[in-house]
């Protein structure tokens, strides 16, 4: 007889889902390491020539990219988005969703 395995729905962030201190800055980190990866891909820049764009180190690029970036602080990341040439908004807005805590979100 087999019996079913049960499962468990996930929030958005899986840093929360897996018990990581800081989730939400994990969770933001993520997005925005996403955002400069798709940002170098799309412009085939090389992990040394973002190196040099960003005043860090062709290693920094490359554990950032695998998804070692716990060294790099929010605001850096942001700074590493305006090197790339993008408008960066912080917009902060009264929630509204009860279903929902408030959350920090990267659009």
């Amino acid at each position: 007889m087999s019996q079913k395995k049960g499962y468990k729905i996930g929030s958005r962030n899986v840093f929360k889902d897996i018990g990581v201190p800081n989730s939400e800055e994990h969770f933001v980190k993520a997005q925005l390491v996403f955002k400069i990866h798709t940002l170098l891909k799309a412009r085939g820049l090389k992990q040394v020539e973002a190196a040099a764009l960003f005043g860090v180190r062709q290693p920094d690029i490359s554990n950032m990219l695998r998804g070692e970036f716990r060294q790099f602080s929010v605001e850096r990341l942001l700074r590493f988005l305006v090197a790339l040439d993008q408008n960066v908004q912080i917009v902060v807005k009264p929630h509204r969703n009860p279903n929902h805590p408030p959350a920090l979100q990267v659009l």
